[in-house]
């Protein structure tokens, strides 16, 4: 019964992806954006969940999400106002308490995080407390847990390359059993385009 909860802001040119612009040009990066978005879902339907939500900023009725063709199937919810941590938590909080289950949340910037990697996350979570999928440049494209656990999101130096071992510190300290995933590469900057697959070279879409 694990629900998938896909965080995302709207592809929009100079609203998304705004780092790699000095590459891409704020098109680009927006088109780039779009592709790891639809991406992102295909790979969260494939790893066949109990439900995939798309937790969305702006809102989902906000016209920034017009022309994105999104799966019938994904379901909406707004990310709401606060920082990043405020924002997840409350997301986490309510996919937990809406689907009596395990819940994995993830990022839409590592298009390496395939739909094996998403099952696998979910079938550890059934035998442990939380599970993280790290990223090459200290953050994490991906957490799940049992259970609301607010500590892993509150006051967290976001952006910055201890993200994913100061979250471990704390998953440690409170007891909590934890599977770690591979260590994935995400695309944030200009340096981490060579990640791309070969998939994703003519990403205009």
């Amino acid at each position: 019964m694990t629900r998938i909860v896909v965080f995302a802001k709207a592809p929009l040119a100079g609203f998304a992806k705004t780092r790699l612009i000095p590459a891409l040009g704020a098109d680009g990066a927006a088109s780039l954006a779009r592709r790891m978005l639809i991406h992102t879902l295909e790979q969260a339907l494939a790893a066949a969940a109990h439900a995939v939500e798309l937790c969305m900023s702006p809102a989902p009725t906000d016209t920034a999400w017009h022309g994105v063709a999104l799966p019938p199937t994904v379901e909406q919810s707004a990310q709401g106002e606060g920082d990043l941590g405020e924002r997840l938590c409350r997301a986490m909080d309510r996919a937990l308490a809406h689907s009596q289950g395990p819940v994995l949340l993830m990022g839409t910037d590592c298009p390496a995080l395939t739909a094996a990697h998403i099952a696998e996350a979910g079938r550890q979570l059934e035998h442990h407390d939380a599970v993280l999928v790290a990223v090459a440049d200290g953050g994490y494209v991906l957490i799940g847990l049992q259970l609301p656990c607010p500590d892993l999101f509150t006051d967290m130096a976001w952006s910055t390359p201890l993200v994913a071992s100061e979250t471990l510190r704390r998953i440690a300290s409170l007891g909590l059993r934890v599977w770690q995933g591979p260590l994935l590469h995400d695309i944030d900057e200009p340096a981490d385009l060579v990640q791309l697959p070969a998939s994703f070279k003519n990403y205009q879409i």
